[in-house]
């Protein structure tokens, strides 16, 4: 039976979503958006209202296999009420992937120590219709080694303003990239990118960069010149969102949070 206390209790949630459908994450009060659909399920189940706060933003059209949420609740409710009770209020494209009570000094945002996103590119010269939603399909032949070596380049901490948007409220363009690796997998070419944050849009800048290296537009020594040269203009246009997943979020391992496979699923290793 489900009851009620008057002790707040601190929970994270781990959560995946296709964004195909909405304007990202954070609630707008005239588009569809992740963060409002969550908040209202929880709401349900909790039979109070609940404020969710996440660990990364992610913008229109991109998805998640590795959001992290965290909120309060004075009710008691079971690990398959938070889950699949909280998932059967949800749109299918949406859905809870594990609970764990956190304690008070956890934050979804603030505790988080790296991020790690993937870029899906679908190479090849016909579109897929299974994966359309998912992928960014690009028909030009990439050069994965060519790409790979030029993101090297970014590796470590830099002045990213070169991929930065032009609408950035960040207070610096320094970041520090802990780890890129560009591969493929059959017709898959994967970016894979983790960083402790990252600047608006700097994940689909660099990959926009790097397509276009790719295709022999540039050479790999062009990435290099673009952090010198700090300025957004010189750089290539921001990548589709249509690709782009953030998979993984780390925190310290005193928070002892499960960890799901790094996706998305078709690309598990």
């Amino acid at each position: 039976m489900n009851e009620r206390t008057t002790q707040k209790v601190k929970i994270a949630l781990g959560i995946e979503y296709q964004g195909s459908n909405y304007h990202g994450w954070q609630y707008q009060k005239l588009a569809s958006n992740i963060q409002e659909k969550v908040e209202r399920a929880l709401s349900i189940i909790a039979n109070h209202v609940v404020e969710v706060y996440c660990a990364g933003r992610t913008d229109s059209g991109v998805h998640s296999t590795g959001q992290v949420v965290h909120f309060y609740t004075s009710s008691i409710r079971n690990y398959s009420s938070w889950t699949v009770g909280v998932n059967h209020y949800l749109p299918k494209d949406i859905s809870i992937l594990w609970k764990q009570e956190v304690p008070e000094c956890f934050h979804a945002r603030h505790s988080a120590i790296s991020r790690r996103y993937r870029y899906i590119i679908y190479n090849y010269k016909c579109r897929s219709s299974i994966f359309f939603k998912g992928l960014y399909s690009f028909y030009k032949k990439l050069d994965v080694f060519k790409m790979n070596r030029a993101a090297q380049y970014l590796v470590g901490e830099h002045d990213f303003t070169s991929f930065q948007a032009i609408n950035c409220q960040s207070i610096t363009p320094i970041r520090k990239i802990l780890f890129l690796k560009v591969y493929s997998i059959r017709r898959l070419v994967i970016i894979d990118i983790v960083a402790s944050s990252f600047l608006y849009r700097m994940v689909r800048n660099i990959v926009g960069c790097l397509i276009e290296i790719g295709i022999s537009k540039y050479s790999e020594y062009w990435i290099k010149e673009l952090l010198s040269y700090k300025d957004r203009r010189l750089a290539s246009p921001t990548a589709k969102s249509e690709g782009l997943y953030l998979v993984d979020v780390k925190y310290p391992n005193i928070f002892n949070l499960p960890h799901s496979p790094i996706g998305p699923f078709f690309i598990y290793k």
